[in-house]
């Protein structure tokens, strides 16, 4: 039962990843039946650049590769892959990027942040879902309400999952929803609250200055919380998606990545760039629209995916 599980879950993962897989798996290794001369070396390079996997993790790879062909010339085209999707998972594995951030205190108050139209309310969703799938007693908050339709939106979330939910009036203060959420928790005995904030755009420095007033009333109620912010990035961004977390992470630190909508680019290769650049664990992939298309993020069974035909 639980290895029909983890096969379907990695299907569902292929099958959100085979853009970047049909780049990077069949060029790769229609590139390596090729003389790894230098100009092959190039187009190698060029291959692991446009998955998005950064400048320097390219480099590195390609680096490797030429390497090994000098001291392993009869190495095939698959013993080749499979040295890149090492290298990449060890990458992805660093000690400083696998920190867990839970912790025995109840409850558990996880912020979640980002911009609009990266998914943030739907994987705010979908985290509840994961967490009460579990067993665990998971309560809602729609801390952004300055959007009707994000209050809208999380709390059919909220009806669909059969999990309660705390939100204040339109345009009320964030902060004070927040406030009244971690209460709520800890009255009725919640194991993980998840607060849904606004929107926010990484540009504007009054908006995150209410993030921080958020944090502050969750602390006020119990000191520890928030123990997790999670930022939501949209894979199809690319570059931009990096930008975004070096800002969101310079005002308020972020714990973990959500990446959503991987299943929409073939440049999934940017999940290995972020933790690269940045340091950043990511916590949980998003593809598709159903409550069941989120999982934890997973270095072997992504990067497998990654370069899976």
């Amino acid at each position: 039962m639980i290895l029909d599980f983890l096969k379907g879950s990695y299907t569902k993962l292929k099958k959100a990843l085979s853009k970047t897989s049909a780049v990077l798996g069949h060029k790769l290794k229609a590139l390596f039946s090729k003389p790894l001369n230098e100009e092959t070396l190039e187009q190698i390079e060029r291959t692991l650049y446009e998955a998005d996997l950064g400048v320097k993790m390219s480099a590195t790879l390609t680096e490797k590769i030429r390497q090994l062909h000098i001291s392993h010339p009869l190495l095939k085209p698959e013993d080749l892959v499979k040295e890149i999707q090492q290298d990449i998972v060890q990458s992805l594995k660093s000690p400083s990027l696998s920190v867990s951030t839970m912790d025995s205190s109840t409850p558990h108050v996880i912020l979640i942040v980002g911009v609009n139209g990266n998914g943030k309310t739907t994987s705010a969703a979908k985290l509840a879902k994961f967490y009460h799938s579990q067993g665990k007693k998971v309560l809602l908050a729609a801390a952004d309400t300055f959007r009707a339709a994000a209050v809208e939106q999380l709390e059919r979330w909220a009806q669909l999952l059969n999990i309660h939910i705390v939100k204040g009036a339109a345009k009320s203060d964030p902060a004070s929803v927040a406030f009244d959420a971690v209460t709520a928790a800890k009255a009725r005995g919640a194991d993980i609250l998840i607060i849904d904030t606004a929107g926010r755009l990484h540009t504007k420095a009054n908006l995150m200055q209410e993030l921080e007033k958020i944090k502050r009333s969750c602390h006020k109620v119990q000191n520890s919380t928030p123990q997790e912010i999670l930022l939501v990035l949209d894979a199809t961004t690319g570059q931009n998606a990096i930008d975004q977390a070096t800002i969101f992470h310079k005002h308020t630190p972020i714990t973990g990545l959500i990446l959503t909508k991987v299943d929409g680019t073939a440049r999934g290769g940017i999940a290995i760039s972020i933790q690269q650049q940045l340091g950043i664990p990511i916590k949980y992939i998003g593809f598709g629209e159903g409550v069941e298309d989120f999982e934890p993020f997973n270095a072997e069974s992504f990067v497998k995916a990654l370069f899976d035909e």
